[in-house]
């Protein structure tokens, strides 16, 4: 167990599973106390038995300000501050030009968009100052693929709220970074991957694409988001950490 992170508490949307999960296990090793939140509160206990240590579930819709306002108030009840915000929950619905549909849209602006407002700014009265914010975006905001207009828009947008709250919260030396991904096999990417087709035309035109010839793993991203969350990163601001083996780099 390290103790990069001893004594700092965590919050991490989307905490549940995927690229959450897996920051929720390396920022607990590393002494924080973290709180998850997620939608369903099945996978939500999993997730805390699979983690151990000083880890508390909270369900939430981070769509709902209200959702996170009493997030937060629980946050503030057991710990009185937050150090570390990690907005990292996501959704993704697959349409091309042409059938994009209102639900697609509602459903991604809400929680990719919108979320993300709500995540950080509900947040503000509990951030310490000098507290490290970590956005998820995607290395879709920066290259085209078919069927993610939404989707890749939204990502965009987050590596846009990067900057100007890294400006805004100057005053009080708060950090504000994205982390954009490439292929990584967490289970959101694999929900969409239907069928067995559609899992081989994946591995073979989007991964196909990454210089390193693989996929990324939850774990790796984990590792990326603390750091980014350590002292260790304490002159990185406003940034965007392309973590995609390549993908939309050459």
């Amino acid at each position: 167990m390290g103790t990069s992170l001893q004594g700092k508490v965590a919050v991490i949307t989307g905490g549940g599973e995927g690229i959450g999960l897996a920051s929720a296990k390396q920022m607990v090793d590393e002494g924080a106390s973290v709180f998850i939140v997620g939608r369903r509160q099945t996978i939500l206990d999993a997730a805390v038995t699979e983690i151990g240590g000083d880890v508390v579930a909270l369900q939430a819709d981070v769509s709902k300000a209200a959702d996170l306002d009493r997030i937060y108030e629980a946050v503030r009840v057991a710990k009185g501050k937050v150090d570390i915000l990690v907005a990292n929950a996501g959704v993704q619905t697959r349409e091309a030009l042409g059938s994009i549909t209102e639900e697609g849209i509602d459903y991604q602006l809400g929680i990719n968009f919108k979320g993300v407002i709500y995540t950080v700014q509900q947040a503000l009265p509990l951030l310490n100052d000098g507290a490290s914010i970590i956005l998820l975006s995607s290395a879709t905001a920066l290259k085209g693929l078919p069927t993610r207009t939404v989707y890749s828009a939204t990502k965009a947008a987050i590596r846009s709220f990067a900057r100007t709250w890294a400006s805004e919260l100057k005053a009080r030396r708060i950090r504000v970074n994205a982390i954009s991904p490439g292929p990584i096999l967490t289970p959101l990417l694999n929900a969409t991957l239907v069928d067995e087709k559609a899992k081989e035309a994946y591995m073979a035109n989007i991964v196909g694409a990454v210089p390193l010839g693989r996929p990324g793993g939850p774990e790796e991203m984990g590792k990326i988001v603390a750091f980014l969350a350590s002292d260790a990163s304490s002159y990185i601001n406003g940034a965007d950490i392309q973590a995609d083996g390549g993908f939309a780099q050459v």
